[in-house]
């Protein structure tokens, strides 16, 4: 185990709070759909290259009939980045030691209506300290109504805490869920964050602790709203088609792109874990 001061635990354990109601969430709309799916949980060890304890997390992974395939995981991890790894992170460049702690969350659904997504916070430890993550809405088939409850419940989430976060935030999520080499986006956005410190007077722990808290109940309050709004709708071969093709360039973006798939991997973490978020099925033209 690794020693965590009274920040790092506080975050810890919302983290794993959050995966609880979540997961708990999602096994009741699997029962109303008349299925008996539940998470199945796989805890991991990570050692530090000098094999000091690094820390760890859980992977919790359900297939069920309305979730595909969805993870959602927690982790706790500390030590040292590589030397060069250290250079590309925040405040890690003169000192790699780190800590991360952090949800992440990928829900792939069985019916190409019901729209895929992603949530993921976290918190940091360098020479600095700060939040970031978000969530971001992944549909085959876009329905303009979920899009924008999904956009107003984020947008309302930020609101309690700065007037400007909303347009910061979702203009950063368009940019970051970007697929340059398709020149498409991967979804239909909604924010993304990061460097959200907790060290300068004006943005303590606190602060942005309770803005990363809301992202997540935001999150938890709007998605299985829309799970249950499409579970249940007609689909044919030509919707899933389209589902397993948008499903291929999700996967490029998670492979080629995405930054916690990077610092993950970068960190000894646990590759089941970290590849959670590939489809269970997927197809290239």
């Amino acid at each position: 185990m690794i020693e965590l001061d009274a920040e790092q635990q506080a975050a810890r354990a919302w983290f794993e709070s959050l995966r609880d109601r979540i997961c708990a969430a999602f096994e009741e709309i699997e029962r109303e759909a008349g299925s008996d799916a539940c998470f199945d949980y796989t805890p991991w060890d990570r050692a530090d290259p000098d094999g000091s304890p690094g820390g760890g997390g859980v992977r919790g992974l359900m297939k069920g009939q309305v979730f595909e395939k969805v993870g959602v995981n927690v982790s706790t991890v500390g030590g040292t980045f590589s030397p060069e790894f250290a250079r590309t992170i925040h405040g890690a460049g003169e000192d790699p030691h780190f800590f991360a702690t952090g949800i992440s969350l990928v829900a792939h659904m069985a019916n190409p209506h019901v729209p895929a997504v992603h949530m993921n916070t976290r918190f940091l430890a360098t020479t600095k300290r700060w939040f970031g993550g978000g969530a971001d809405l992944n549909p085959p088939i876009p329905y303009e109504e979920d899009t924008a409850e999904f956009h107003a419940c984020l947008r309302a989430a930020c609101a309690r805490h700065d007037q400007t976060y909303y347009s910061r935030f979702s203009k950063w999520a368009d940019e970051y869920f970007y697929i340059p080499h398709r020149g498409v986006h991967r979804g239909v956005g909604g924010i993304f964050y990061d460097h959200l410190e907790c060290m300068p007077v004006g943005a303590t722990f606190e602060t942005n602790f309770a803005f990363t808290r809301d992202v997540g109940e935001a999150f938890l309050d709007v998605f299985p709203r829309i799970v249950r709004r499409r579970m249940n709708s007609p689909f044919d071969e030509a919707d899933r088609a389209r589902q397993l093709e948008w499903r291929g360039r999700y996967a490029e973006f998670n492979l080629i792109y995405d930054r916690g798939t990077l610092f993950g991997l970068k960190t000894g973490g646990n590759v089941d874990a970290i590849l959670m978020s590939l489809p269970p099925l997927a197809t290239w033209s």
